[in-house]
């Protein structure tokens, strides 16, 4: 475990012991309403407290059983108590990773995936197109499903832009963490020098919003027009103006929706991606100004985050946000995500910690 984390973790150990003191001192039932969100701090510490005291006890007891090898008599009764310290040690620690994650009521829920292409033109667009397929992949590890909304082709494949809605248990959860921007450096097929470009996409994840949480849209500040579908699909596209394209008029937010037959269906889910980009962009704006020092793992969408280089001429992958870089290019654009995701929950932890403590202390 980090230095870092185990500091943070420490001083929460002992703002638990703080809030004890303060919890016992009589005086402090004169204060309801204190003495109600103290206990609620104090809930939401303990369990974590005490997964890290053990984690403090199997740590000292591997330290004191390293000091016995030298004695012959002890040698092997030290390595046997070293080995299962060290177990329990790495037990310890995932149960810490679970508790130190902050709870976000978003997290067990579907969420909004749009992929659009950058900079790079024709190789943006296929970028795209595999990046999608990188998170299709993912979500079928997951057992999950991935809805199309809308799309848009690039001439030469791949997408201009993709909008899809993905439904499974912690969906949003997994995925949060891949707003932002994503660059590749590859060679394509159309270069005939070997010359290495570098191409981009953005990627928004949003929750979907349940219907009774909808913020109130006045049907005023909209404006929603009709339009034939493109692409596959046969006669109907070229005969029935089905497509939707909802504009909010305050925020000039545009949403499209095309994938479904019915233009009363595409206007109901233009209608739900709407209200997920206009939360989301109210939670980004309250987290800017609440943290606008900290770095913030969960990226907005916009082209100016840069998440991650794709290099394949390396077959390498670097998340900037957390200095990580893996060799593993191939089996992450296949959908093994977590090797990237994980860590970087982790490192959320710490800087959600670190928040805590610094509220805390102010």
């Amino acid at each position: 475990m980090k230095s870092s984390i185990i500091a943070k973790l420490e001083t929460l150990q002992e703002r638990y012991i703080e809030l004890q003191e303060h919890l016992a001192d009589p005086a402090m039932m004169k204060d309801q309403e204190l003495f109600r969100v103290l206990s609620c701090e104090y809930a939401q510490l303990s369990d974590l407290t005490h997964c890290f005291q053990k984690w403090q006890k199997a740590k000292e007891n591997v330290y004191t059983a390293e000091t016995m090898l030298n004695d012959p008599e002890m040698h092997k009764i030290a390595q046997e108590e070293i080995s299962e310290n060290n177990k329990k040690i790495i037990d310890i620690e995932k149960q810490l990773r679970t508790l130190m994650l902050p709870k976000d009521s978003n997290d067990e829920s579907n969420c909004y995936l749009e992929i659009r292409a950058g900079t790079g033109g024709d190789e943006a667009a296929l970028f795209a197109g595999k990046m999608f397929r990188m998170y299709s992949r993912y979500a079928e590890s997951n057992y999950w499903k991935i809805e199309v909304i809308n799309s848009n082709a690039g001439e030469h494949g791949g997408f201009k832009e993709i909008i899809a809605r993905v439904i499974g248990c912690s969906a949003y959860g997994h995925l949060k963490f891949e707003s932002g921007g994503h660059r590749v450096q590859r060679i394509p097929a159309t270069e005939n020098q070997g010359r290495i470009h570098t191409s981009s996409c953005t990627v928004a994840v949003m929750p979907e919003i349940p219907k009774h949480a909808l913020p109130d849209i006045n049907p005023d500040d909209l404006r929603i027009d009709t339009f034939r579908s493109s692409g596959a699909g046969g006669q109907h596209v070229n005969t029935t103006d089905s497509a939707v394209r909802i504009t909010h008029l305050p925020t000039r937010v545009v949403v499209e929706c095309q994938d479904e037959r019915s233009q009363h269906k595409n206007k109901a889910k233009a209608l739900s991606v709407l209200a997920a980009r206009i939360r989301a962009a109210e939670i980004a704006k309250q987290n800017e100004q609440e943290s606008f020092k900290r770095r913030n793992l969960l990226g907005s969408g916009d082209r100016s985050d840069r998440n991650r280089t794709y290099n394949f001429i390396r077959g390498r992958v670097t998340d900037h946000r957390i200095n990580l870089t893996l060799y593993r290019l191939d089996e992450i654009m296949e959908g093994n995500l977590d090797l990237l995701i994980e860590s970087i929950v982790q490192e959320y932890q710490a800087d959600q910690l670190a928040l805590l403590c610094e509220k805390d202390s102010s």
